[in-house]
């Protein structure tokens, strides 16, 4: 072998070696703008859940209390709770006996009351919280009404005010999370579809030559789809481990939040994740590559 063969092929050896390097970082960079992408949708995700969740949490908080008249026999309360807790609208239901009713009196007064006065003025009642659904003021006005025709109720007592606020802000806190949850969406899909597309652009040229020496336009694009996707789909799985670090972070830093989570709706943050990442990347992929099939040799070197 000569001298200008040796050289000849070590440029060569050196040029694709070069070029390994460079596809491999540009995999690596399509893979980790990806994977941040979905990790910004899983957050959007993560927050509109606990957003609801919390605002179910404060609702199903907001009770009613139904007062009984005095010397109420036992039997006729416990049936009326037993009709309220056969209610679709009611999530739980307490029996307050006189008695309870006044040691729960003294422990926020702090001082014996009854001692004081002689004897017990507090009623039996029964606490009732509404599912988070039906936790709004027309409903409580319903119920209210409707328990006011027995003639054991003495009254129903609830905070029309709160329950009004809390109605209010929860719709109005609901729409801003919303919108600017839509808005990120936006911004994520254009993102993941500009990383695409400058992954496609940078082989444009191979797209031209594989045209030229007769490949259809399905043989060419499958392996760009394919690779796409695989990169989507692995990007989601680094996303979703990112997402599982965040739950088990706020989970060590604020115990109280576990009771907001749900196994269940979290499989199907991931799965969403998942979806996003393999459907973004078919998409933006196909249309990239459809562009550069369908361009004019002369545009190549400006088309992007």
């Amino acid at each position: 072998m000569t001298i200008l063969a040796r050289q000849n092929e070590n440029m060569k050896s050196k040029q694709d070696r070069y070029t390994g390097r460079r596809l491999k970082a540009s995999y690596v960079t399509t893979i980790v703008s990806i994977s941040l992408v979905l990790f910004s949708i899983g957050l959007i995700g993560l927050l509109l859940l606990h957003a609801q969740k919390l605002s179910d949490y404060v609702k199903e908080n907001i009770g009613f209390t139904v007062i009984m008249n005095k010397n109420v026999k036992e039997a006729d309360v416990l049936k009326l709770q037993k009709k309220l807790d056969a209610k679709e609208y009611v999530k739980s239901t307490e029996y307050i006996t006189e008695e309870k009713a006044a040691e729960l009196f003294k422990e926020e007064l702090g001082e014996d009351f009854i001692r004081f006065i002689g004897y017990n003025p507090l009623h039996t009642s029964i606490e009732v919280h509404l599912k988070a659904e039906y936790a709004v003021p027309e409903q409580f006005e319903f119920i209210e009404k409707d328990l006011l025709r027995n003639d054991d109720v003495k009254e129903v007592f609830y905070q029309k005010s709160l329950v009004h606020l809390v109605n209010e802000n929860v719709r109005k806190i609901t729409l801003v999370i919303l919108a600017f949850s839509l808005l990120l969406l936006i911004i994520a899909i254009a993102l993941i579809n500009n990383t695409i597309r400058l992954s496609v652009y940078s082989k444009r040229f191979l797209i031209r030559s594989m045209l030229l020496v007769g490949a259809t336009e399905r043989f060419i694009r499958r392996p760009f789809i394919a690779t796409e996707v695989f990169h989507g789909l692995l990007a989601a799985i680094i996303a979703i481990g990112g997402l599982i670090g965040v739950i088990y972070l706020a989970r060590k830093e604020i115990p109280e939040i576990v009771s907001l989570q749900s196994a269940d709706l979290f499989a199907v943050l991931f799965l969403f994740v998942i979806l996003t990442g393999v459907l973004m990347t078919w998409w933006s992929t196909f249309f990239a590559v459809r562009r550069f099939l369908r361009a004019r040799t002369d545009t190549l070197y400006n088309q992007y």
